[in-house]
């Protein structure tokens, strides 16, 4: 019952946002959304495309937001680049895979990434040994070190690292 009165509720609102003429009250809805963390060009147009707003408002809302530089795809690839090589270290293909998922462009994640690779020419090996250090103790447990070695691989290759990276970290395990 709950669930169904939800829905409504959803859809309620969303029939609301379709009726808005206002561009401001979209522009309040995408820095609301913008509070937690920074996102993505492509990923406030979903949101409030999916909320409901009209897609004009909604395109005018992200012009202004881009013009305010409130909004900017590179800055924030960047950022995000950074916050997983500290807090969770994901290979190159990984952090591809997750800002093409964010709507970044191609062009600006090669860039990111070529700028990463030339800044910090270790920067994969580094974060795979970061990964391998935070299940030291799984791996620990495996008696075999053959086996052991294929495991921390999989987990490797499992968080984005290319076949070498993976292998030769492995290795030093």
């Amino acid at each position: 019952m709950n669930v169904r009165r939800r829905q409504k509720s959803l859809e309620a609102r969303k029939a609301e946002h379709a009726e808005i003429t206002d561009p401001s009250l979209v522009l309040a809805a995408a820095l609301r959304y913008l509070e937690a963390r920074p996102r993505s060009t492509s990923e406030v147009r979903r949101r409030l495309l999916i909320r409901g707003y009209r897609a004009d408002l909604v395109d005018g809302c992200l012009e202004r937001l881009l013009d305010l530089g409130v909004l900017d795809d590179e800055a924030f690839a960047r950022t995000w680049v950074e916050s997983r090589d500290r807090a969770r270290p994901r290979g190159e293909r990984a952090l591809r895979s997750e800002l093409r998922g964010k709507g970044i462009d191609r062009q600006v994640v090669d860039e990111i990434l070529e700028t990463r690779s030339t800044e910090q020419p270790a920067a994969d090996a580094e974060a795979a040994r970061r990964v391998l250090e935070r299940h030291a103790r799984a791996l620990d447990r495996i008696a075999d070190p053959r086996e052991r070695r294929n495991r921390a691989y999989a987990l490797l290759a499992r968080n984005g690292f290319d076949p070498e990276t993976a292998a030769n970290a492995a290795r030093e395990r």
